[in-house]
């Protein structure tokens, strides 16, 4: 999809088996790239947008994250929208929700200390090589070899929805236009596809998306406006 996919293990398992597991993980990734992906017109989810696939035909995969995004279409006012661009696009989830499969996957294996990023979108859990809790940076939205904020935690859902690489991609559905006030919103959970969803939502209300996000249960958040302004939770896990 577009995007680059790294993956830390911090377990003390022997050499074969995190090979093993790291293999498992990027495995899925492509498989979710195959199915997923809208640059690719064989993907699944370009010949369903066609008419060329059928719901009933559809993939567990595909028919799950249909039904994930309509339920995010209505949680978030319709500004989660994955036809806001006139086709099917399901990308604002689907990043998400795929590390967030493969942390859990990691997990079940027995590797509970893990960190998995999807192109800034991070799940992490557990301890890091170092035996601390993870640190997560959090771009600066005007300079690529700088952080604006660190987080730290054991058991974070990390996603972030900007502007400062793929410009203004991101749709006001309402307006059908380009969303505009915000430069980046990292949204922080349990769960890294909801997480990436509610980033991409709150980006496409614009600066009333902070009082949006103020009100989102169960997430911590930041945001940096087009004019240099920062916001964030009182309670966001920030690094010390």
């Amino acid at each position: 999809m577009g995007t680059a996919i790294t993956l830390d293990l911090a377990d003390d398992l022997p050499p074969g088996c995190l090979h093993e597991l790291a293999d498992q993980v990027f495995a899925w990734m492509r498989e979710v790239d195959a199915r997923f992906s809208t640059y690719r017109t064989d993907s699944e989810v370009s010949r369903f947008d066609r008419g060329e696939v059928l719901l009933s035909e559809a993939s567990a995969d595909l028919r799950f994250v249909l039904e994930a995004c309509a339920d995010l279409w209505g949680a978030t006012d319709g500004f989660f929208d994955a036809y806001a661009t006139g086709r099917l696009d399901p990308s604002g989830f689907v990043k998400g929700w795929a590390a967030q499969v493969a942390s859990d996957r990691l997990l079940a294996a027995g590797a509970g200390n893990h960190c998995v990023n999807a192109g800034g979108d991070v799940r992490v859990r557990g301890l890091s090589p170092s035996g601390e809790p993870w640190r997560i940076g959090i771009r600066h939205p005007w300079d690529a070899m700088a952080t604006c904020l660190v987080l730290a935690g054991t058991d974070l859902a990390v996603a972030t929805s900007g502007v400062y690489e793929r410009g203004r991609h991101v749709l006001d559905p309402r307006r059908g236009a380009p969303a505009g006030g915000l430069r980046s919103v990292t949204v922080v959970g349990t769960d890294l596809g909801a997480a990436d969803a509610y980033a991409t939502a709150a980006l496409a209300m614009g600066v009333t998306g902070i009082g949006w996000l103020d009100r989102l249960d169960g997430h911590t958040h930041a945001v940096v406006t087009d004019d240099a302004r920062q916001y964030h939770s009182a309670d966001l896990p920030l690094s010390d």
